[in-house]
């Protein structure tokens, strides 16, 4: 109930409504509410210069108040008596339901406005020539002589208005309890009571006839029983009369006179009650469609609010993985700061060291020098010259010694105060700002098309999709089918396209499928599993793209012939590899004795020789007497017995022995032709201009023929 309650307001006022009435375009709006909103054209006689006229008469009469015209035209701002009507240039406001609302060009009296005149019960004129804007559509509308009243009063919404503000107000009181009655809660629809349950209990039991009564809470008992009765509604132009019937091309109720003398009189009409039922009845299956689309909408909705949850429970994930990663980051720049400061405190060390030992070795030096240059000084001050000259030659050599060892080098530096060590972090440092998030998902399983995956004869065909939330990039796809016999899934197909055709299936088979897409990441998921089912029967017929240019087909492809005197060879449009096969086919026409050659080839053979000429066929050629069976040329088994005209030849393709025969009016003909085949094998025949054939595939096998082992299950086509 709380949904509909904005259904149960005016655009204008923002209120529930009061006396609503029904606009053309459907809309409602308080009788009060169209009365304040207003405009005056511009022709229109105030009613000041009316009564300078010195007319007598009032240009506003009561009995004609509220009255507009019925008949705007929707949304082309033209009115139904000639003159089109501007858009008030009065600037526009908004009601409380945020409709926009066009005020009158002159705005009424305070006293006017949703207040009814004094001792007259009804609302103040309105002057003629007025216009009204609705304010949801903004459709413009001219008065005429009716004025507002030409508009039908909507009693269904001022009811169904009366009963919401009764389910709303406060709770029922018992109608039994004598002194402060208590609060209600049952109303016999029977009785018309409202009880508590004390007084229920005492004055009502479930006993004897009170059994049979209906009990319903009190809020749905006030609403039926403040249900009004149907009222009565009559003509809005002819107040008398009752409403009695329905005019169809207009969609409103009409009167009887209305029929006999109004606008009416020419038009369909059908019955009001008739047309009520149908009319609800129409309603309410668009009702049903209508609570299927909003119950679609509840599930979207918890759809949207499952994805709420799910993205705020991926976000969380997410920040703690980006932490993580980060975090592992620090961890590793840490890891390598601690190695730095290692091979820093190292040459730090070595340095020390170096200059620690120099400083050992040069003090020491020093000092001996020292000492020698003070033992000479005291050897110079002696006045003993023999005994001076004794060690002066051993004192020189040691000072030249001492002097020679403070040569060039030795007064330098053995190690460079400074660190010749330099850290290269700008590639890292670019790096770090280059850090971005990338594509690291791969993409989501594809979605087969169910819909537009089909199998024709031995080929088959299948289409799939992305899922429709997925904005992961796709660089591709990979098709997949197992080997129609429960085996292994193999590639087939590896691209961007997303429907594809396999050619060359087997025939009465059951294929499984599936697909999967792949990207710069990695490869996705495997869609699901399609169960495929090629035809039972080796249905074929010729094909006109391999076939010789020479070659004429005809009858759906079913019938060749050739305009050359040359052999020309035409293929069937399936290839075999599995399974036995039988096909014949009809001689048309066999002109003067030549030999056509029937039997298989593979795809590639040569089209302008007779069919086994070269090594890509295995044939049976046969004249009017005799026949042989040819392979890269070589002829073997010369057999007796010929075609004509009306003649039949068969041919047997049994991939489970490898084998080849040929039959003659369904006689075999010769031993078996050709043995160890395998792989792919096309229907062919090679002929010329004198012989006619037509094509007869998917027959059974010949009675005489008993398949193999392999074949016996049913897979025999």
């Amino acid at each position: 109930m709380d949904e509909m309650e904005e259904e149960l307001k005016c655009p204008v006022c923002g209120s529930f409504f009061r006396e609503p009435i029904i606009l053309p375009c459907s809309h409602n709006i308080c009788l009060a509410c169209a009365r304040n909103i207003l405009v005056q054209t511009p022709d229109a006689e105030s009613p000041q210069s009316s009564r300078a006229s010195g007319s007598g008469v009032s240009d506003y009469d009561y009995l004609d108040l509220d009255k507009m015209s019925l008949y705007s035209e929707a949304d082309s701002g033209y009115g139904s008596y000639g003159g089109f009507v501007s858009a008030p240039t009065t600037p526009c406001q908004k009601s409380p339901n945020g409709v926009r609302v066009f005020p009158p060009t002159v705005p009424p009296p305070p006293q006017a406005q949703h207040h009814l005149l004094p001792h007259t019960g009804v609302l103040p004129p309105v002057p003629r020539n007025s216009c009204l804007t609705c304010p949801q559509c903004h459709r413009s509308l001219t008065l005429d002589d009716r004025g507002l009243r030409g508009f039908p009063k909507n009693r269904v919404l001022e009811g169904v208005v009366d009963r919401y503000q009764q389910s709303k107000a406060a709770a029922l009181k018992c109608q039994l309890c004598e002194k402060s009655p208590r609060e209600a809660t049952v109303m016999c629809e029977q009785c018309d009571v409202f009880y508590c349950d004390p007084c229920r209990l005492r004055c009502h039991p479930p006993r004897g006839p009170l059994a049979k009564h209906r009990l319903v809470p009190p809020a749905q008992g006030r609403i039926s029983r403040r249900a009004s009765p149907r009222k009565i509604s009559t003509c809005t132009e002819h107040e008398l009369e009752n409403l009695s019937m329905y005019c169809v091309q207009c969609k409103t109720p009409v009167c009887y006179q209305c029929l006999e003398d109004g606008k009416h009189s020419t038009h369909e009409v059908k019955a009001l009650g008739a047309m009520w039922k149908l009319h609800k009845g129409q309603l309410s299956q668009a009702l049903n469609v209508l609570s299927d689309r909003a119950t679609e909408a509840k599930e979207f909705l918890v759809q949207l609010r499952n994805m709420v949850q799910h993205i705020q429970e991926n976000g969380v994930e997410f920040e703690a993985c980006l932490v993580a990663q980060c975090d592992a980051l620090i961890e590793a720049l840490n890891r390598r700061k601690a190695q730095l400061l290692s091979r820093v405190t190292k040459e730090h060390e070595h340095k020390l060291s170096v200059v620690r030992d120099q400083i050992s070795h040069c003090t020491v030096k020093l000092r001996q020098t020292t000492g020698l240059m003070e033992y000479c000084l005291e050897v110079i001050k002696e006045n003993d010259p023999s005994g001076f000259l004794q060690i002066s030659d051993a004192l020189i050599r040691r000072v030249h010694m001492t002097e020679n060892q403070w040569g060039k080098g030795s007064l330098t530096p053995r190690m460079s105060s400074d660190f010749d060590l330099t850290l290269d972090s700008g590639p890292l440092l670019q790096t770090i700002h280059q850090l971005d998030f990338v594509q690291m998902k791969v993409p989501a399983a594809p979605i087969l098309q169910l819909e537009e995956c089909c199998t024709q004869t031995n080929s088959a065909t299948l289409s799939w999709k992305q899922p429709p939330l997925s904005t992961i990039a796709v660089d591709g796809y990979i098709l997949e089918l197992d080997d129609g016999n429960g085996g292994q899934f193999r590639e087939v197909y590896v691209g961007i396209e997303m429907i594809c055709t396999v050619d060359g299936l087997h025939f009465n088979s059951t294929y499984k499928s599936r697909v999967k897409a792949f990207n710069s990441s990695g490869v996705g998921q495997y869609s699901k599993t399609l169960v495929m089912q090629t035809s039972e029967i080796a249905w074929f017929t010729f094909d006109p793209a391999s076939a010789h240019p020479d070659i004429i087909l005809s009858n759906d492809n079913l019938t060749v012939t050739c305009n050359s005197y040359d052999d020309r060879v035409v293929m069937g449009n399936t290839g075999f590899s599995r399974g036995v096969h039988y096909w014949e086919m009809t001689i048309d026409r066999y002109d003067n004795h030549p030999d056509p050659a029937f039997g298989v080839a593979r795809a590639d053979v040569l089209k302008d020789v007779m069919l086994g000429k070269d090594d890509k066929a295995w044939a049976m050629y046969v004249d009017n007497n005799r026949s042989w069976f040819m392979h890269n040329n070589s002829h073997t088994n010369r057999t007796d017995g010929g075609i004509s005209k009306g003649a039949t030849v068969g041919v047997l393709l049994d991939f489970s022995r490898g084998i080849l025969l040929f039959l003659i009016n369904d006689e075999q003909q010769g031993p078996v032709a050709f043995n160890t085949l395998e792989g792919m094998y096309y229907p062919a025949i090679s002929l010329n201009r004198n012989v006619q054939v037509t094509l007869h595939s998917g027959l059974p096998i010949p009675d005489f023929y008993t398949p193999g082992e392999s074949e016996a299950a049913g897979s025999v086509c």
